[in-house]
């Protein structure tokens, strides 16, 4: 059981705390708190719901003391209606945490984006009340009694600082003690034990400040990246007696008619009844040529209708639509954190017990060699402010967050943080053929029958495939070119990766490759056909063959090339295909190598034994027979256009208009978000570790501590933003 909460939170200190709070819970198997999405994702063995979310409550309260815990209606089956607020979190954010469904989404987003308004505006007032007092204070110097300063000068430390003063007291008590309100409370509060009130109320209140325009930074690029992905329609137009009636897509059943018009998105996946327009799929796939679509032709939801109206007939609700699967695998994303994010977040955790360590002997060691003891503390005061991890625990799962919103953007799905590092390394890729690498619409090229007449070959083997919907039984009916009689057939037997068993008209008829045939003692003739080679037996009597061409995709030459070109050292084929026919793609392409003739099973060994060798291997296909091998690979890429909904399902990646050149673009946007990760990792710790040391030669002060703790956040969080851009 896998449920899903809300949660405003703008921390990244404070999701792993409660992220590991939640996965010491009985029964969860997996738990991940993302504060870029803003969402707890919890898979449990506990079938119970409600146990499940009081328990997730509790926890929550657990970790932080002073939270509101309250409930507004029942509990929903998929999401849930419970509200849980917290109030001054572990790094002095505040947070905001629910339960709801699809329909309360804007409304549950409006009231936290309110919410943090609003505690932005009282942040700022009272860093304006602090600056009235400091000015007051420096304007009395020498006008006033000392005490008259002092106390303007606390005054102003105290009404910018309190939160930060309560929350790391609040944090000591409960045995943590090494985060970055508790740095900056013991910065300030020894700058002014040693006599320096204005420069500790000032730190602070620059603190404050930076800390608000960095969370403001965070959520607008939060909001940039999302608004890339924002496919999802708000209204349907449902005909109701052929009158449109604005109604939510939830609200609109299969079979439905919806009208849509010129610019307007397409709400659910349907099919045309009436009508013609040109559709803009940029939003789906990336690419921005227009789709011409008329009666009888399919449309998917996320895509803009351009010109003309148009009167589709509703094939999915809203939860199997296009856009909801979209919606559901951008969600859900940011829950598998890739390596880099994990070890930031586990180097957080040591790094700031470690620099508490060096300042405290940066304090005492140089005072016992010369003396200077108010000058060393104050290095070390100095020493701690630079300390704060915040620019590297912010900006690295941005940068993945903006990675996979820019894929998404090209029309690539990546499921995971986890899975942009995957593609980044990889050096080998495996395809299957039919439909990833040629077009997958098959045309009968040669019919060679045996003891009957072509018509007669063609009807058995149009009829043995009525029931499968696989592109050559479509290729077959096709050619025989008249209706087919579906009640000729009595039983049927799909027999994977061989063939059909039917029986017609009380024969037995077999229809497959040549391990078919065998399977059941018949022997098939041998051809040197380069295409698909479906044989026929009647009655255990070999009746003739059909061979059956599939084109090679226009754009998959060029892909191979990119792949080439990206450094991927294999690329292979591996499909059920004849020898023949996959040795003509093979050279066509300009691939490494391929295996033919291979069963679902035979494709996992086969990827099994490139993982064996040490390569980092992907495979790329679209069918339902592709799904085990997608799982076994590194990464499974899946054709999301024409793809099966099991492969997509078993798929790390998907490409959404099933153009394998798709892949370099992933690859080279995984290696140019990992770059970016990078980039931000060095030039957090590099500006760190320079600060440090002029702390270490007695030359740094607080103000430059705390804006260059601040500006690194700042500028790493606008480098994140790069990988988001095409």
């Amino acid at each position: 059981m896998k449920r899903t909460w809300p949660i405003e939170i703008d921390c990244p200190n404070c999701a792993a705390k409660l992220e590991a709070a939640l996965a010491q819970l009985p029964g969860v198997q997996a738990v991940a708190v993302n504060y870029v999405h803003k969402r707890i994702t919890l898979q449990a063995a506990e079938a119970d719901f409600a146990a499940v979310t009081a328990a997730v409550l509790a926890k929550a309260a657990e970790v932080e003391p002073d939270a509101v815990i309250h409930t507004d209606g029942a509990a929903e089956a998929e999401h849930g209606h419970a509200h849980h607020h917290h109030h001054d979190g572990c790094c002095g954010h505040n947070h905001h945490a629910q339960g709801h469904d699809h329909h309360d989404h804007a409304h549950g987003h409006n009231r936290s984006h309110g919410a943090t308004a609003r505690k932005g505006r009282t942040l700022l007032i009272r860093v304006g009340g602090a600056a009235a007092l400091l000015a007051a204070g420096f304007l009395l110097t020498g006008r006033a009694h000392p005490a008259v300063n002092v106390a303007c000068f606390v005054a102003a430390y105290l009404a910018v600082g309190y939160d930060v003063l309560l929350t790391a007291l609040r944090n000591i008590l409960r045995g943590e003690i090494f985060d970055e309100n508790f740095l900056m409370a013991v910065a300030s509060l020894g700058a002014m034990a040693m006599g320096e009130f204005a420069e500790g109320a000032a730190v602070m209140a620059l603190y404050q400040v930076g800390e608000y325009f960095q969370d403001k930074a965070v959520d607008k690029s939060r909001a940039s990246i999302t608004a890339l992905m924002d496919v999802r329609p708000d209204r349907a137009n449902l005909l109701r007696d052929g009158v449109p009636v604005e109604v939510s897509p939830e609200e609109v059943a299969v079979g439905d008619t919806i009208l849509i018009r010129p610019g307007e998105k397409v709400p659910l996946d349907g099919v045309v009844v009436e009508g013609g327009s040109a559709l803009n799929t940029t939003a789906l796939t990336g690419e921005s040529l227009p789709r011409d679509v008329g009666p009888g032709d399919s449309v998917l939801s996320g895509c803009v209708n351009l010109s003309g109206v148009l009167t589709v007939r509703v094939t999915a609700a809203w939860g199997e639509s296009t856009v909801a699967k979209i919606l559901r695998l951008v969600e859900e994303s940011g829950d598998s954190k890739a390596s880099t994010e994990r070890f930031i977040t586990r180097f957080a955790r040591v790094y700031t017990p470690i620099v508490c360590l060096a300042a405290a002997l940066l304090a005492v060691i140089p005072s016992l060699l010369d003396g200077r003891w108010s000058h060393w503390l104050y290095q070390a005061l100095t020493f701690l402010v630079i300390s704060c991890p915040c620019a590297l625990v912010i900006s690295v799962p941005l940068t993945f967050f903006s990675g996979i919103g820019g894929a998404s953007r090209q029309g690539v799905l990546v499921k995971g943080a986890n899975h942009l590092e995957t593609l980044a390394a990889l050096d080998t890729v495996a395809f299957d053929k039919t439909g990833t690498l040629t077009r997958g619409v098959f045309t009968v090229t040669e019919v060679v029958p045996a003891g009957m007449s072509r018509e007669a070959l063609l009807e058995i083997a149009a009829h043995a495939e009525c029931f499968s919907d696989h592109p050559i039984a479509a290729s077959l009916r096709s050619a025989w070119g008249q209706a087919v009689d579906n009640s000729r057939v009595t039983e049927a037997e799909e027999i994977a990766g061989h063939g059909m068993r039917v029986l017609l008209d009380g024969r037995e008829v077999l229809a497959g490759n040549a391990r078919l045939m065998r399977r059941f003692g018949v022997e098939p003739a041998e051809t040197a056909s380069c295409g698909t080679v479906v044989h026929v037996a009647v009655d255990g009597a070999y009746a003739g063959h059909i061979v059956i061409g599939d084109a090679v995709k226009t754009d998959a030459v060029r892909a191979i090339a990119d792949l080439k070109a990206a450094g991927v050292q294999r690329l292979v084929m591996l499909t059920g295909d004849r020898e023949a026919a996959a040795a003509q793609v093979a050279g066509e392409l300009g691939l490494t190598d391929y295996r033919a003739g291979l069963l679902p099973g035979d494709k996992v060994q086969a990827v099994e034994q490139l993982l064996g060798e040490g390569h980092g291997v992907a495979f790329v296909g679209d069918g339902v027979n592709d799904a085990p091998v997608l799982r076994r690979a590194d990464l499974g890429v899946a054709m999301g256009g024409m793809g099966s909904d099991a492969a997509i399902e078993a798929a790390d990646v998907v490409l959404m208009d099933d153009n394998p050149g798709k892949v370099a673009r992933a690859m080279r946007i995984a290696r140019r978000t990992m770059a970016i990760a990078r980039e931000n990792i060095a030039f957090a710790l590099g500006t760190k570790i320079a600060v440090m040391l002029l702390g270490l030669l007695g030359v740094a002060s607080m103000w430059l501590a705390v804006f260059a703790d601040v500006g690194v956040a700042m500028l790493c969080i606008l480098n994140a933003m790069r990988a988001m851009r095409r």
